[in-house]
């Protein structure tokens, strides 16, 4: 049960270190007045102490107009795992690297390479030092919307490693640039998960705030080794309105969880086609429906981009839509998501040892207080 009241009252607790509050959030659970009796139920998704405690404190606070004659709080959180032995732990083969996202879709076709070049081209606007790597081995489309395709990369002064290319503000390797155009990538699991080391391990990578690593598609060997080669920071499932996607997405989050990757949350593509003609927007594809799966798995939706004939043309012409055309729906939604998306990182890196390296909302303990 959930009153307006209450929740109008709670709208002004905002969750610490971000700039939402928790019923934006989706935390408060219950928030229901029985003749003056009032009990609310919060449920978040860090397990540390403090964040609790601060949250108790304002939550009082703001229920104080209320005047009840009995407040009943109870603040879950999820159970601060304990730490595996230093054998059992990921490794992390570029430790220089401060952050990494891993940007992974259900299916193919979703844009999800669109997505991980505007957003990393976003994230390097607002100020971080920021690395692409296409990990997309059987469809490496990075290159050509960068426009960095007809180029090779050169070996740095020692000679062992290869330098990255660089385009608008970021650093970027794929296997499209190691091979020739076109060419085909006949390979097993094995080959894959070593080439995902390699451009990890022998790639001379700056020290960088954030690495984007833009996946295949699917939960196979290359998000697995991904996993296990480096501390994935945060997750963002790229998806589109459609069912068929969703049902899709739903296992890409699914992957996340059991990989304890914490999931920043959710980009919608397609959402509305925005008509050159004339500017209006249809919902050819539907609108809005990754919401249902982002509350289902405790994120959020972290933007929902139309389609617009400007983001394909910069796709194909190597001039991403957030550094040419900055005024558009798109690129705002881009910039929007970098944004939500960097103080997801900032709070996951935070509390990294306390949560085991995750913040995914599992409540399995409750914290009761009343007054």
């Amino acid at each position: 049960m959930l009153d307006e009241k209450i929740l109008s009252l709670l709208k002004k607790v905002i969750y610490p270190n971000f700039q939402k509050d928790i019923v934006s959030f989706g935390f408060v659970k219950e928030a229901k007045d029985e003749n003056g009796k009032v009990s609310v139920v919060v449920r978040i998704p860090s397990s540390v102490p403090e964040v609790a405690q601060k949250l108790e404190s304002e939550i009082k606070e703001a229920l104080s107009p209320l005047n009840a004659k009995e407040y009943h709080l109870s603040i879950e959180q999820p159970e601060i795992q304990k730490q595996e032995p230093a054998k059992t732990q990921a490794k992390n083969l570029a430790p220089h690297i401060k952050s990494f996202v891993m940007v992974s879709s259900g299916k193919g076709g979703v844009g999800k390479s669109t997505t991980s070049v505007n957003l990393a081209i976003a994230l390097a606007q607002q100020g971080k030092r920021v690395g692409l790597l296409d990990a997309d081995i059987y469809g490496p489309n990075i290159p050509r919307m960068l426009k960095l395709n007809k180029q090779r990369p050169e070996v740095d002064s020692s000679g062992k490693r290869l330098q990255p290319l660089v385009a608008y503000g970021i650093e970027m390797m794929s296997m499209g640039v190691l091979y020739e155009e076109n060419q085909s990538l006949i390979w097993r699991g094995p080959m894959i998960m070593r080439a995902i080391d390699q451009m990890l391990r022998d790639v001379a990578w700056s020290e960088l705030d954030v690495l984007v690593i833009d996946m295949p598609p699917g939960t196979g060997d290359a998000q697995l080794t991904l996993a296990q080669s480096v501390p994935v920071t945060a997750g963002i499932t790229v998806s589109t309105p459609q069912k068929v996607s969703l049902d899709d997405s739903t296992r890409s989050l699914d992957m996340f969880r059991k990989l304890k990757i914490p999931i920043a949350g959710i980009i919608e593509n397609m959402s509305g086609f925005i008509c050159p003609d004339n500017g209006k927007e249809y919902d050819i594809f539907g609108k809005g429906t990754t919401k249902a799966i982002a509350d289902d798995f405790q994120t959020e939706l972290l933007a929902q981009i139309p389609i617009e004939l400007i983001v394909r043309e910069g796709g194909d012409e190597g001039k991403p839509v957030v550094f040419f055309h900055p005024e558009s729906k798109s690129a705002k939604e881009y910039l929007s998501a970098a944004s939500k998306l960097w103080e997801f990182i900032e709070e996951a890196l935070k509390y990294k040892k306390a949560d085991n390296s995750t913040i995914q909302p599992v409540p399995s303990q409750t914290s009761a207080c009343s007054s």
